[in-house]
Formats: C-alpha cells, structure tokens, sequence
C-alpha cells in the first residue's frame, strides 16, 4: 500500500473498492503504460517513446505498477542489456476495462478540440 492509499484509507475508511482501484491505475502515466503493454511486452525506451514519458516519470510508474503486480520486468544480460516489460495476469485482465472506457468514450465524450472564443 503506498502512502496515498494510506491517507486516502484514514480519510475514508470505507473506500469502495472502485475508488480503490482507479487510486491504483487511475494517474495519466500509469494508464498509458497499462494500455500500451496491452500490445505486448516493450522495451523501457519503447515505453518512453511511445508514451512521451520522462526517463525519471516512467521509472517511477513502473516501479509502482511492478508495487501492484500489474507489470513484470525481463532484463536480457546480453550487451546490451535490455530491460522489457509486460503485463501480468493481473495488468491484462485490465484489457476488459480498457475497452469499456474506449466505448464509453466513443459514445459519450466530444473529442473535437474546444472552438476558442474571442473577446
């Protein structure tokens, strides 16, 4: 449990297990790891690209992720070394999730940029 779910649990002790969840993937780095490994395992500078992620951000979002057993790590020792990461059974039962938000969306959310009004 990380120091957010612990305050978040003394300010709340009866937090459903939703707000729990979404507590756990529900930060902007965080989702965009889980849903970019849904494609499959990818090397940390895949991750970084593709996600637009700082070095320092995405290290710490995997480390938490691995925290929640959502991510696995594979290091390769061959020169040179590459680290991978992919979901666990855990982060891919997400995938479910993921596709119920992107059909929400799809349906409810206005994705045309906002008109900027003049004065």
């Amino acid at each position: 449990m990380t120091a957010d779910d612990e305050r978040l649990a003394e300010l709340n002790p009866a937090v459903c297990p939703t707000v729990e969840s979404l507590n756990v993937i529900g930060t902007q780095w965080r989702l965009n790891v889980l849903y970019d490994l849904q494609d499959g395992e990818k090397r940390f500078n895949e991750l970084k690209e593709s996600t637009g992620a700082s070095s320092r951000t995405l290290s710490q979002t995997l480390d938490t992720l691995e925290e929640y057993g959502l991510v696995t790590e594979r290091t390769e020792r061959a020169s040179p070394i590459a680290v991978y990461y992919r979901l666990t059974e855990k982060g891919e039962a997400l995938e479910a999730a993921f596709d119920e938000i992107d059909a929400w969306a799809r349906e409810y959310m206005d994705v045309a940029e906002p008109e900027i009004q003049s004065e």
